[in-house]
């Protein structure tokens, strides 16, 4: 039994998904998979079910309804992870824009080193991304500093979508008052772990554009995060400790 859960949501990446759990499901350490599929109508979730019977101890797949956000369906991943044993919580996209290797090197932050979250930080040393037309490279580096200033986090790379969470800080937070469900989810997540003053590390990745698919991004999900990040602001983060 692994100790390690990573959670890939999907929406139409029947050109990635067998290649990204083949490549994880090969690495030096054992990770599990679990698939959150929001009805894909390319065939995705055939795909992953397919594999299933090769994999019948660690790829897992959770079918919802529809496209319903990234921000949900980690959240449903989360509390599916957390009705298990998992110790170790991570997200990851299925187009290899994240490194599956980075995988052990994001464990390794917290299982070794001690922290309770690591970030696959793209901006902790230097502008780290590659194939991105320069226009989205400038938003995505300022919306992280407009969010430093907004909220006064440190973090270089607000919304990083490459994450380890330790069961602990999953356990704390109150995962149904996350109100942000595209990119802005992100945020919201890292604000709310830095405010319960879990102990937090950047590790630095290089960022790969996806080249099989389509990128789900667009300006609608970019306003959510740059509008969602002033509310943040004056929101009181609480543990499921308090009242």
């Amino acid at each position: 039994m692994s100790d390690s859960i990573v959670i890939i949501p999907t929406y139409n990446e029947k050109e990635n998904i067998e290649n990204i759990v083949r490549t994880v499901f090969s690495l030096s350490k054992d990770f599990h998979i679990l698939v959150v599929e929001d009805n894909s109508p390319d065939g995705t979730a055939a795909i992953v079910k397919q594999l299933m019977q090769e994999f019948p101890e660690q790829l897992f797949i959770e079918e919802r309804q529809g496209k319903l956000g990234l921000g949900t369906a980690y959240i449903h991943g989360f509390k599916w992870a957390l009705k298990r044993s998992y110790e170790f919580v991570f997200e990851m996209d299925a187009d290899f824009s994240h490194n599956p290797e980075d995988l052990i090197r994001l464990y390794n932050a917290c299982k070794i080193d001690g922290n309770d979250a690591a970030i696959g930080s793209r901006y902790i040393t230097g502008v780290n991304v590659v194939n991105w037309p320069m226009g989205r490279v400038l938003m995505s580096y300022y919306a992280s500093a407009y969010v430093r200033i907004i909220t006064g986090l440190s973090i270089r790379d607000t919304t990083a979508g490459f994450m380890c969470y330790t069961r602990k800080v999953l356990e704390t937070m109150r995962l149904d008052e996350v109100r942000l469900v595209g990119y802005g989810f992100q945020i919201e997540m890292k604000y709310s772990v830095c405010k319960l003053n879990f102990k937090v590390i950047e590790v630095p990745i290089i960022f790969m554009d996806r080249t099989l698919g389509t990128s789900k991004m667009n300006k609608s999900i970019f306003g959510e995060a740059i509008f969602g990040v002033m509310a943040l602001r004056f929101r009181k983060i609480k543990s499921k400790k308090t009242n």
